[in-house]
């Protein structure tokens, strides 16, 4: 049984740095693409950040790019999204996913397994 257990959201001043974790069981990190996606209040779910399962392949999304960064620790079966110079609009609460199905990887549907989500608020 696959499990992704994320934790690190909270709450932060904008300008500030969040460090998300998603420690997975039930499959090796290192064999599967994994991403982060971000779903604000009344919004869709929008993606973030892909990493390939060779790691050489990472993309982010627009908002994203140049301020966060997604790795991963293969030695603790954990991927990890550090989060800097947060904004405001920053807030949303963020999912891992793992497991890429479908040809589109911004897309939550082409994912088969998630994480639990947790909140990241950014106050102004």
């Amino acid at each position: 049984q696959v499990q992704l257990v994320q934790s690190g959201g909270g709450l932060v001043q904008a300008g500030g740095s969040l460090r998300l974790s998603c420690a997975a069981s039930g499959l090796k990190v290192s064999k599967y693409v994994m991403g982060w996606f971000r779903q604000s209040r009344g919004k869709e779910r929008e993606f973030v950040a892909v990493i390939g399962w060779s790691g050489g392949t990472i993309l982010y999304s627009a908002s994203a790019k140049g301020r966060f960064t997604v790795s991963r620790d293969n030695a603790k079966n954990t991927v990890f999204l550090q989060m800097n110079s947060l904004k405001p609009e920053d807030t949303a609460v963020y999912y891992c996913a793992a497991d890429l199905i479908g040809p589109d990887y911004s897309k939550g549907v082409y994912w088969r397994y998630w994480g639990q989500g947790t909140q990241v608020t950014v106050s102004s």
